[in-house]
């Protein structure tokens, strides 16, 4: 599910400025850290809608409360080696999803 703005410049524009947008896309990302690190907790991939519900029941206070103090613990990367987190090369789900295929 790759989710990519408007072609069209002034959209563009107006998506990168958009504080809206960015908030999507960072709890967009968590989400997808969420499924990355549970689909590997059950040996198997556990589905984008299933990650979904359990973050925002389990994670989503705490993360947006974190995001708007800056205020991180060090338990929110969850096991997440550190090169990994670094790595935008590679996207968290790509990992998953080859290895259950």
């Amino acid at each position: 599910m790759k989710l990519d703005p408007p072609n069209d410049h002034k959209s563009q524009d107006f998506l990168k400025r958009s504080s809206l947008y960015q908030e999507f896309l960072a709890e967009r990302e968590e989400i997808l850290r969420h499924k990355w690190i549970e689909s590997e907790k059950a040996g198997k991939d556990i589905g984008f809608e299933r990650a979904l519900l359990d973050w925002i029941r389990n994670h989503r206070d705490g993360w947006r409360v974190a995001r708007r103090t800056g205020r991180f613990p060090a338990s929110s990367r969850r096991g997440i080696p550190e090169e990994a987190e670094s790595d935008s090369s590679i996207t968290k789900t790509e990992g998953a999803g080859k290895r259950f295929s």
